[in-house]
């Protein structure tokens, strides 16, 4: 599947736009834009793309915090045009030398044991490296982290990482995951 840049930013613009009013319909505002799925992963490897989604993002709403995958041109993108970018780690994915996510359909590309998931997510955050499925370490930097609702044991996960946040002394702002 091939997306255009232009073609990105009309469907953010509008998914922006339609989520925005859903939001104030209930008295809220949006805080933060993040694509998702499979938009996010062309994204972390195509430029225009990346682009284009920060473009619908700047165009709709300076305001927004901007998230996308740590140490990839999605936040070079965005830091361009003046938003605010977050890098997003994931403490329940496995990556790849190229510093992008594990995809799904290969093997090992969700952590399953919370252990490894709190040494990834450690690592992460005190030391912005996390060790790529060859074992070779990519620097990331995290601002925010995401984990997997869809994943068995999520709720566990995440009270299990932010007790071992808290633990280490990191403060822990908000929890919240994608599925």
């Amino acid at each position: 599947m091939q997306i255009t840049e232009q073609e990105a930013y009309d469907i953010v613009v509008a998914q922006i736009g339609t989520l925005s009013g859903v939001a104030a319909s209930q008295g809220v505002r949006l805080n933060h834009v993040k694509a998702h799925g499979m938009l996010y992963n062309m994204a972390v490897k195509d430029r225009a793309l990346a682009r284009g989604i920060a473009r619908a993002v700047h165009d709709v709403d300076k305001s927004l915090v901007f998230f996308g995958l740590a140490g990839s041109h999605m936040l070079d993108e965005a830091r361009a045009l003046g938003l605010t970018a977050a890098g997003e780690v994931f403490g329940d994915r496995s990556y790849q030398p190229d510093g992008s996510l594990t995809p799904r359909s290969k093997p090992g590309a969700m952590i399953t044991d919370v252990n490894q998931s709190i040494e990834q997510v450690l690592r992460m955050v005190k030391e912005s490296k996390v060790i790529a499925q060859d074992g070779s370490t990519v620097t990331v930097k995290a601002d925010t982290l995401c984990l997997h609702g869809d994943q068995p044991d999520a709720v566990e996960f995440a009270i299990a990482i932010r007790a071992a946040l808290k633990e280490h002394g990191i403060a822990v702002k908000a929890v919240s995951t994608a599925s």
